[in-house]
């Protein structure tokens, strides 16, 4: 074959996969989204996919619709999304457990971050320090310098070891020099709430959106969130950060996709999902929940997810976890 005819060839060629690639793009989506979202139907995190999924698809000539597939700390749903073919119909929603328990603990063989392609970071609910009223504690400030003055009587009620409000405590104490009187809770924060309402804890780390029901009737206060955003929906909790402290610690969701899914398909996502999140209709009723909307485009929060599990890692070497 002449050079000439070889080159001819070769142009016609990536022509050819130029106009494939561009039909594709345009098809795309061809037809549903498929949401995996890894939790029971209920929660937080299948509320807040549903809503965001809802307005994203008035952006799209398709619908989305949510799966819900639990188990083993939310793998079993993400490694079925990361197994979906990689063409952009089928998406995944992530949370702290999907970020940092499983890579932590190899938990789950086969389970990897590195067959996910992050969109977008939608939220962050991030924990918060409340107390009992019959604390007597009315600021961070009390409760720190009441710690300082007698270390390990204060009284603080916090999720099992390896969890995020867990790891949030020590933190606090590290960053304060104090010493709690750390007590651990298993399951939801119900059991939390019930050990401030009957004066058994002092104080207790959770979302504020966990404690609404106490802190709307008086019964609790929150002090101070660990973050360095203001929640819209408790504007008379300050975060951590205007009190002098860098410490973010909570929960999030991001959405993703299989690795090697096309950068068309992932931009048109996000654009979707983007329109969405900065809806009048989203961002009322996100802070109605107390939780506090948090973009993060795909340019961004692959670095940030990498940040904070680098940041926790070490927090979790350093207490042996």
């Amino acid at each position: 074959m002449s050079l000439t005819k070889f080159k001819r060839n070769l142009t016609l060629a990536l022509g050819a996969l130029v106009l494939t690639s561009s039909a594709v793009a345009a098809e795309f989506p061809s037809r549903d989204i498929r949401l995996i979202v890894p939790w029971p139907a209920g929660g937080g995190a299948d509320a807040i996919s549903r809503k965001i999924s809802n307005l994203a698809e008035q952006n799209m000539p398709v619908s989305v619709y949510v799966e819900n597939i639990g188990g083993a700390v939310t793998a079993t749903g993400l490694m079925q999304m990361t197994k979906a073919r990689p063409d952009g119909h089928t998406l995944g929603v992530l949370t702290y457990d999907s970020v940092i328990t499983l890579p932590r603990g190899n938990m789950v063989p086969g389970y990897s971050l590195e067959n996910m392609a992050p969109i977008a970071r939608i939220t962050r609910e991030a924990d918060a320090i409340v107390v009992s009223k019959k604390s007597g504690y009315s600021s961070f400030e009390e409760l720190i310098a009441a710690a300082k003055a007698n270390p390990n009587t204060v009284r603080i009620g916090v999720a099992p070891e390896g969890s995020g409000p867990f790891l949030a405590v020590r933190r606090l104490e590290e960053k304060t020099g104090v010493d709690f009187n750390v007590i651990t809770y298993p399951g939801s924060s119900t059991a939390e709430a019930e050990a401030l309402l009957s004066g058994e804890l002092d104080g207790a780390i959770s979302s504020l959106g966990d404690f609404s029901g106490i802190l709307e009737s008086g019964d609790a206060i929150g002090l101070v969130e660990l973050s360095s955003e203001q929640n819209p929906s408790y504007k008379s909790v300050p975060p951590i950060s205007t009190l002098g402290y860098t410490l973010e610690t909570g929960s999030f969701i991001i959405l993703a996709a299989p690795k090697n899914t096309p950068a068309d398909a992932l931009a048109v996502i996000e654009s979707a999902y983007q329109k969405a999140f900065e809806s009048e209709e989203f961002q009322t009723w996100v802070t109605s929940i107390g939780v506090t909307p948090s973009w993060l485009g795909a340019a961004e929060v692959q670095g940030w997810m990498g940040e904070l599990q680098t940041e926790t890692f070490k927090v979790m070497d350093e207490l042996s976890l």
